[in-house]
């Protein structure tokens, strides 16, 4: 159950937070929430797709870390191999904290807010989060920067899925998984662009699409499948 409060240089001035990477921090996890404004450096190491929220119907956008539950094929032997970490995984145990309408706050500026019982917080270990005289620390000030990057994914992700469903261009995909030992196993559940609906968009649409800068979004994700190749390899090296 998470314990969020609102971050403050008083009630938190001893805290820290343990930013190594663990699978026992929070990076067991085979997908993670990812934004437009990340693909770049995402589409060069990780598959980028969509999910669907079977409560909701909603989608967004996610990269691929493994195969199956609390899998992350990027860890191995205690180090993360790859040169980008997602966002939702930079930012640990804070997060975002917009005033609810009956505050009367309603365009107040977001806040920063701590999950009090996330694994990463602690008193001793890690990085502190505030300085000795209350000011935010170089680490605080980092993070503040990723919570920033994913406060506007997330109006990115909005739009872009948008004007993706409303051209017809998400489709599910199925991808077969052949390792070395002879065994298969069929990846189900996520979705992607549809190029043939793409391949045949009215200039009107695909102009609509660049000036949002949405079309170089599109072809990132179509891109990044060549990353399945890697993440099969690397489920290979470790059955091996």
């Amino acid at each position: 159950m998470a314990n969020h409060e609102l971050l403050n240089n008083i009630s938190h001035r001893d805290l820290r937070v343990i930013a190594d990477r663990s699978l026992d921090l929070g990076d067991n996890t085979p997908t993670v929430l990812a934004f437009p404004n990340e693909f770049r450096q995402l589409q060069s190491e990780f598959p980028i797709c969509f999910c669907k929220d079977p409560d909701t119907g909603q989608f967004h956008c996610a990269a691929v870390l493994g195969f199956e539950d609390n899998e992350n094929l990027f860890f191995v032997d205690g180090n993360w191999r790859s040169q980008y970490v997602p966002l939702m995984l930079q930012k640990g145990p804070f997060l975002i904290g917009e005033p609810s309408p009956e505050t009367g706050l309603q365009n107040a500026e977001p806040m920063i807010h701590i999950d009090m019982d996330h694994p990463r917080v602690s008193r001793s270990d890690g990085e502190k989060v505030f300085l000795e005289q209350g000011g935010n620390s170089s680490f605080l000030e980092g993070i503040r920067n990723v919570l920033e990057a994913i406060y506007q994914g997330r109006q990115h992700s909005k739009n872009f899925i948008e004007i993706l469903l409303a051209n017809d261009l998400i489709e599910d995909f199925s991808l077969e998984i052949c390792l070395s030992d002879g065994s298969k196993n069929t990846l189900r559940g996520f979705y992607t662009i549809a190029e043939n609906k793409l391949n045949s968009l009215s200039l009107d649409v695909i102009q609509k699409l660049m000036s949002s800068g949405y079309l170089q979004a599109v072809y990132m994700m179509i891109a990044s499948f060549e990353n399945f190749k890697r993440l099969i390899h690397f489920k290979d090296s470790e059955a091996a």
